[in-house]
């Protein structure tokens, strides 16, 4: 089978869990992180440096791509794999989360969304039979139903509706996705907000879909820390064990160990790059601002424990030189190490994983981190 997800190992004490996903474009061991590169490029880094950092797999946005260049012009230039000279797996999202952040300019029905082009402001139309499509001309490994992210906070009402209309649309992808199973795995997104019987019922719901994976959709939407992490004990009750399971648009290092306690394996997130081009810098000893004037003359690198190529090569004093210089080297240095970061807590999460050593992994690094983070 092009996708196979198999757990490899159990936390015994938490459910957090170690797999592997197979795709046509090679395994990804989970946990994971992907970057998102929202335009067919993870911002300021090349994907051949991406892959010395470590990444499995990235993330690209149906939405950004379907309104430049096109996705007919990327099918042209022989797909995303091709055209931006990535070899290893691609998930795409079905821009369900970018329309609908267009709240101003967009019209919701049952039969897809109407929307306002913000480069142009021409009208648009984007259905789950539409985004499915745009997806299957892109060529990503792993593909999104379109789906309906219900703001927070929003009455019980408006997101059972939007749950169940989320329920309609994932039928509809998947009977467009007929016939692509084995070069595309449709994920189903469930959705429920932050309630647990509408996180329970729309699980039960994409579950009897029957989907390769299934992504937790309409959290870190502006919900509190409790609240994300009852929606996850829902989410862990109720999907299968032998799918992988993808929560969307999350996180942070807390994040991370809060998600995969509770059986989520994939994440994606801009932080690490969004944060790096305003010097926000992620390291072992929590996060520092390399604007600061206290980096002026120091001459170590940005975080004493990391291998990658900035803190191999490069220092404090230099980086915040570059940012107070408006230097373009400043932000892929700073991207270079944040993403090298992120994959390799990951990384460290999945070998305590299989050590069984999980929640004393978390209670190190969080420890640490949170311990010695200065906002320096």
């Amino acid at each position: 089978m092009a996708f196979e997800f198999q757990v490899i190992l159990n936390c015994s004490n938490t459910s957090a869990r170690a797999g592997v996903l197979s795709t046509p474009h090679g395994p990804i061991e989970t946990p994971v992180f992907m970057p998102v590169g929202t335009k067919a490029t993870v911002k300021a880094m090349t994907p051949e440096e991406l892959d010395a950092a470590g990444a499995q797999i990235i993330l690209a946005n149906t939405f950004h791509l379907a309104l430049r260049p096109g996705s007919s012009v990327v099918k042209a230039l022989g797909g995303l794999h091709k055209m931006m000279n990535w070899n290893k797996p691609i998930l795409t999202d079905s821009g369900g989360f970018q329309v609908f952040s267009l709240s101003k300019l967009n019209k919701i029905q049952e039969d897809g969304v109407r929307f306002r082009s913000p480069i142009d402001g021409s009208e648009m139309f984007l259905s789950p039979e539409i985004a499915t499509k745009i997806q299957h001309e892109l060529g990503a490994d792993i593909i999104m139903a379109f789906d309906e992210c219900a703001p927070y906070p929003a009455e019980h009402d408006y997101v059972r509706r939007s749950a169940e209309m989320t329920i309609r649309w994932a039928e509809r992808c998947r009977e467009t996705n007929r016939g692509h199973e084995d070069e595309q795995a449709l994920f189903g997104i469930v959705q429920g907000g932050i309630y647990p019987d509408l996180r329970e019922w729309s699980a039960r719901r994409t579950v009897e879909l029957d989907f390769p994976g299934y992504a937790i959709g309409g959290l870190s939407v502006g919900e509190t820390k409790p609240e994300m992490e009852a929606a996850l004990d829902v989410m862990n009750a109720n999907l299968p064990e032998n799918k992988p399971r993808y929560l969307m648009g999350v996180g942070t290092p807390d994040d991370f160990f809060r998600a995969v306690e509770r059986g989520v394996d994939m994440f994606d997130c801009v932080l690490p790059t969004r944060s790096a081009r305003t010097g926000r810098i992620y390291t072992s000893d929590g996060i520092i601002n390399m604007r600061n004037a206290v980096h002026t003359t120091d001459t170590s690198p940005m975080d004493c424990d990391c291998g990658c190529y900035a803190c191999r090569h490069y220092t404090r004093g230099y980086i915040r030189h570059l940012f107070m210089s408006d230097e373009i080297l400043a932000s892929r240095l700073a991207t270079s190490h944040n993403l090298y970061y992120f994959l390799h807590l990951m990384q460290g999460i999945r070998q305590a994983i299989t050590a069984d050593r999980f929640p004393a992994y978390k209670a190190e690094v969080l420890g640490k981190f949170h311990q010695k983070s200065t906002q320096s």
